[in-house]
């Protein structure tokens, strides 16, 4: 038995699929990435299978998380940086390149 429950686009060629299935006799619920590209279309190795009997646990933590919860807090941005629009990047770790245009090879690190 499988029953597709959803997908949700992760990008142009990824899909994070939800089905319940059976799988070696048991039934689960497997969320996993689907590709459709020229190279490859089907499943990935990435993903989780949940037994049956943990589904419960899972439902439960999943309805403990509040819309909130998921809600990137708004940072008062520093003084003298624009809060709307062109926010500062992090300054770079050591010997992380720091390309500010194309073709720019100033401040690549050496190796």
């Amino acid at each position: 038995m499988e029953k597709d429950i959803g997908k949700i686009t992760k990008n142009d060629t990824t899909e994070i699929l939800v089905r319940i299935d059976d799988f070696g006799g048991r039934r689960g619920l497997t969320i996993r990435e689907f590709v459709t590209s020229e190279r490859y279309t089907g499943f990935t190795k990435a993903g989780v299978r949940i037994q049956s009997a943990d589904f419960p646990k899972l439902k439960e933590m999943i309805n403990s998380i509040s819309e909130e919860d998921m809600t990137m807090p708004e940072e008062p941005a520093p003084e003298g940086v624009p809060s709307d629009e062109g926010k500062v990047a992090p300054a770079p770790k050591k010997g992380q390149a720091t390309l500010t245009k194309p073709g720019d090879k100033e401040n690549l690190p050496d190796y």
